[in-house]
């Protein structure tokens, strides 16, 4: 936080609530597109008591009297209470301008208010409340907020932009402060019922699925291009939460079954060069996803990103999974099923699929969970035709190891979760048999998750 605002914010807090900075100008991405002929604003070193970053606005005396520029805050503001905010402006003139709020969550209504520097070229730290009509918003802010908007004109004591008259001018802004959002901060507080969601926040708490995603069909091995899945050999995945998408990818058990569950959608990408496959003649996608975010007006975007056998994107296949498709409004808090034709998805640049590297998901959903990602030809195996691993599993319960031993396929891996799907043991046998030690293990239920080259199986343990 910087200097300038230390006192107001000191005082304010006093008063029984605290601001902080929601937007300081000291990262990329604050400034949005400027509207209304405005010149684009510019960051730059302030002058004065405050040479930190702050933001130049130019008007354009010939521009639209409601010109102005969008901008982003790093938090959501929370308007609810206190519909009280504040700006450090910095003018060498008399002005006033218009600020608003908008991007509320849930449909909180957008809300403008008035700020006005006396024009002693000083940087003053200026309040504003967002209680009053003006330019036909609503009289009160309610509700939380993730922008704001700067108009660089507007006439004190008015209620419309018809008695504004443009002129030259420039001014600078730094330090737009308000309440943060408690619906982000993660911690569970105020009403919430968990972590930032339930109770006064709009955001819907994640309940997991009660049930593992459907079983898929046994297929012919060459049938099937596995990326998660554990009816199938997977793919070798290099990792399921790549860092150029802010989504999060963690692996839980879902009734003894290893789940991918994401949160903060957005976009997610899964990446796997050292696996990289060409999928020329496979005919059909299949993917199980679970959210209980409602889907009316959402969409559950999914992308395969095909690099031709380069070090990059050459040309991909896109699929927006919507209302109109697959998801159903209400959402029924089940898991959704998705076999979908390779050739209904939309190319970019080309169609091609012979260097897949890189599966990803965009999403406005929040928190999803998934299973049995692959693609797929042919029809499924008859049930005399199927053959799938067949373990045995002793002591079980046990005080201290168990054995696992499977009749005709080398174990390759065996990972081992808790109840909360944290992974606890893991081991690369590539035998017949392997013994898992759990002497260190705390008594309880377990899973274990063991890949052969059929497949992938679960099994519960017992730790007395």
């Amino acid at each position: 936080m910087k200097k300038i605002t230390i006192l107001f914010v000191f005082l304010i807090a006093s008063m029984g609530y605290s601001q902080e900075v929601l937007q300081s100008f000291e990262t990329s991405g604050a400034v949005g597109a400027e509207f209304g002929s405005m010149a684009a604003p510019s960051v730059v070193t302030g002058t004065g008591s405050n040479t930190s970053e702050v933001l130049e606005i130019i008007g354009n005396p010939g521009g639209a009297v409601w010109q102005g520029v969008n901008l982003n805050l790093t938090k959501n503001v929370d308007l609810r209470s206190s519909k009280t905010m504040s700006i450090d402006v910095k003018s060498a003139t008399p002005i006033t301008f218009l600020v608003k709020v908008n991007g509320g969550l849930s449909g909180a209504p957008e809300a403008a208010a008035e700020v006005t520097h006396n024009g002693d070229d000083t940087w003053q730290t200026l309040s504003f409340t967002f209680n009053t009509s003006l330019d036909g918003k609503a009289a009160e802010a309610d509700g939380i907020y993730a922008t704001f908007v700067i108009h660089a004109y507007w006439k004190a004591g008015e209620t419309t932009f018809g008695g504004v008259t443009t002129d030259s001018r420039t001014f600078y802004v730094d330090n737009i402060s308000g309440n943060v959002d408690t619906c982000s901060n993660g911690i569970q507080d105020g009403d919430e019922t968990g972590v930032d969601c339930g109770g006064s926040c709009p955001n819907v708490c994640d309940i997991p699925p009660a049930t593992a995603a459907p079983t898929p069909p046994a297929r012919n091995a060459d049938d099937v291009i596995s990326i998660f899945s554990d009816a199938y050999t997977d793919i070798s995945v290099d990792t399921f939460d790549t860092s150029w998408c802010p989504g999060t990818t963690t692996e839980v058990m879902i009734d003894g079954n290893p789940t991918k569950k994401i949160t903060g959608l957005g976009c997610e990408g899964v990446e796997f060069i050292s696996g990289r496959f060409d999928a020329t003649g496979f005919t059909k996608f299949h993917m199980d996803m679970y959210t209980n975010t409602p889907t009316l007006d959402k969409s559950f975007n999914i992308k395969f990103s095909n690099w031709d056998n380069g070090a990059g994107e050459a040309n991909a296949i896109e699929f927006s999974i919507t209302n109109g498709n697959f998801l159903t409004n209400p959402n029924p808090g089940t898991w959704y099923s998705f076999d979908i034709d390779l050739s209904s998805w939309t190319p970019i640049t080309n169609a091609k699929i012979n260097d897949v590297v890189q599966f990803v998901i965009t999403s406005d959903l929040g928190t999803v969970y998934y299973d049995n990602v692959y693609l797929y030809k042919g029809t499924p195996l008859s049930t005399k035709d199927a053959h799938r691993a067949s373990f045995r599993t002793y002591p079980n319960p046990t005080e201290g190891s168990w054995t696992i031993q499977n009749v005709d396929n080398p174990i390759s891996s065996v990972k081992v979760f808790d109840v909360l799907g944290k992974m606890v043991l893991s081991l690369t046998p590539n035998t017949l048999e392997v013994q898992v030690d759990g002497s260190s293990l705390k008594s309880g239920l377990y899973f274990a998750q063991v890949q052969t080259e059929r497949g992938t199986s679960s099994l519960k343990l017992i730790k007395n």
